[in-house]
């Protein structure tokens, strides 16, 4: 089994978890019992992973969101549907493999699914651009969501991504203007929106599939206008305030749900989806099902004007107190 990489924050749990691998290997090397130091040690660094968790900064749940271990689109596709089929192409030349899709069944409910793809390590890192769709993505997801609208699909969408990319050749083939469809079409599609920021969901990027009648977020996941390293740059020339930027840019769920922007926070295992992907696979399942019976009884009338409707209501504003006016001594 590869061992899991640990986060800086999570070094006071590295020695534990050196101890509980030694007993465990004397338990194989010997008859000795030790199920009871094993059960005390597991215990232990359940309750200070935990700890650790509930505690998180905005920017240590930036490195949660980046891990590389944290499960994928393509991960919970297979785990929480009963048939997955993936199409490709935008039937413009290009098949970006930034950006997933394709038909599947989830129980008796048959969905289209859509997700942004990040890679395991390096290699496939490179291969899937880091998850940073470019034009062709997001013309292969509108293709996509054009045929769940015509069959009358609901429409899953899993967000993770850093932004869309920004390249040269992405700007000389669209990049603005296809995502800018996207975010137009979205609105009239005539079948149920869910999306899930299921890691780091940033920019225009992530609202390239992000326009949604539900939009939940897991508990260590991140949405932001613009990562907080690039925040830092441009507002400070600084990139090392990053941590400063990811504070004021309200990026984690429990903020977004206070400002209206997401609709639901799901809980995540101890430790964040690497620890437990079967148990947070269950938890999006789970959410998924109940936010498309809540839509499904909708008419397509009220399901399109209650999506305009959320995002009209969208954004906030605090107006600045009245300078007092100043009279100069006669």
């Amino acid at each position: 089994m590869a061992r899991r990489a640990l986060l800086d924050f999570e070094k006071p749990l590295v020695e534990l978890e050196e101890q509980i691998e030694q007993i465990r290997q004397l338990a194989r090397d010997s008859e000795v019992d030790v199920s009871q130091q094993l059960l005390q040690l597991e215990t232990l660094a359940t309750r200070r992973r935990e700890e650790i968790f509930l505690a998180l900064t905005p920017a240590q749940k930036i490195q949660v969101a980046r891990h590389p271990q944290r499960p994928s689109s393509l991960d919970y596709i297979q785990l929480i549907t009963d048939e997955w089929i993936e199409l490709h192409g935008d039937r413009r030349g290009s098949d970006d493999k930034a950006l997933v899709g394709g038909v599947g069944r989830i129980g008796d409910r048959a969905v289209l699914l859509i997700g942004h793809q990040k890679g395991r390590d390096t290699k496939e890192n490179v291969a899937r651009n880091f998850g940073m769709a470019s034009p062709g993505g997001y013309r292969k997801a509108m293709r996509l969501m054009e045929h769940a609208d015509r069959f009358r699909l609901p429409i899953l969408c899993f967000i993770d991504t850093p932004g869309a990319y920004a390249g040269v050749l992405a700007e000389e083939q669209g990049q603005g203007e296809a995502i800018a469809v996207n975010l137009r079409e979205m609105f009239r599609l005539r079948v149920p929106i869910v999306a899930t920021v299921i890691g780091e969901g940033g920019s225009g990027g992530a609202l390239g599939i992000g326009v949604a009648d539900r939009l939940l977020m897991f508990e260590h996941s991140v949405y932001t206008v613009a990562s907080p390293e690039a925040c830092a740059s441009i507002l400070w020339r600084d990139a090392a305030k990053a941590p400063a930027a990811a504070e004021a840019l309200k990026i984690t769920g429990p903020d977004l749900l206070r400002l209206d922007i997401i609709d639901r926070v799901l809980q995540e295992p101890s430790g964040g989806n690497h620890w437990a992907p079967l148990q947070a696979a269950a938890t999006l399942k789970g959410a998924l099902l109940e936010s498309l019976d809540e839509l499904s009884s909708l008419s397509e009338h009220d399901l399109l004007e209650q999506r305009y409707a959320k995002y009209r209501a969208m954004g906030r504003y605090e107006a600045a107190s009245p300078t007092p006016e100043v009279v100069a001594p006669v």
